[in-house]
């Protein structure tokens, strides 16, 4: 299948981009004028407000909402227009993602590659690989519905990852985790290896995890640039603090 990613400026593939990326729900303007260009390998922290439009911005990059304007691409191909395409190339792992509480993971795990047409072999092959880089060995055979939040997080982050997806969206992925549950997930998101936008209001996260940074407020883009730059710049960290963490 032929590449359609974009290459700017010898920075690498453009893996996710949004382009005057708008969301509309009559007069309010739930995301307006967005846009910003991630490229491959990049893990990229987006954050914001409560109600900022994190999620909503997420949910159009993934196709689960259609924008009001502008374009949302994943690895060259438009969101709108190539469902399919961008389906192979991106995992999701929405904040309280759904999973079938009464499977174990490992039925979930085949349940999931047998819908996406995966051989035997490809299958064994992939389920190994997500069930070893998310340890869940010890949970394999449990119900869904009697594992920790932890384990739910990471059997989200497995199935997001089976299809071996070129680009990952994962929005909050450490919510409501405790602070050795918070650590692994961390540990794992630097392993992967892949292009990442995620979603987080903890600035620990985002110095330990993300190369870059993007910020918005009332759906509207407020900074994007290196991570590094809430450690050298007391303004934005400042500006962070207060819009972040007020309201919660």
């Amino acid at each position: 299948m032929k590449d359609n990613s974009q290459v700017t400026n010898g920075a690498g593939p453009v893996m996710i981009e949004a382009a005057g990326l708008c969301k509309y729900y009559g007069r309010f303007k739930a995301v307006e004028n967005l846009s910003f260009a991630v490229h491959q390998g990049e893990v990229v922290a987006f954050l914001g407000p409560n109600g900022a439009g994190k999620s909503t911005t997420m949910k159009l990059l993934t196709g689960y909402l259609a924008p009001s304007g502008g374009a949302a691409r994943i690895c060259g191909h438009d969101v709108t227009e190539s469902r399919l395409a961008v389906a192979h190339r991106l995992g999701y792992l929405p904040e309280n993602g759904p999973l079938y509480l009464e499977m174990t993971p490992m039925a979930l795990l085949r349940f999931f590659a047998d819908a996406r047409g995966m051989s035997p072999a490809r299958r064994h092959e992939r389920i190994d690989y997500v069930v070893t880089i998310c340890a869940l060995g010890e949970v394999l055979q449990k119900p869904i519905g009697k594992l920790s939040r932890g384990y739910r997080q990471r059997v989200g982050m497995a199935n997001a990852l089976l299809h071996d997806p070129d680009v990952l969206i994962m929005d909050e992925p450490t919510a409501g985790l405790d602070p050795n549950q918070i650590l692994e997930v961390r540990k794992t998101i630097r392993s992967l290896g892949k292009t990442i936008l995620l979603s987080t209001h903890i600035l620990q996260e985002v110095r330990e995890v993300a190369d870059r940074v993007l910020l918005i407020n009332e759906g509207q883009q407020v900074f994007y640039g290196p991570s590094s730059t809430l450690k050298n710049e007391p303004s934005l960290d400042g500006w962070f603090h207060q819009q972040t963490l007020s309201s919660k």
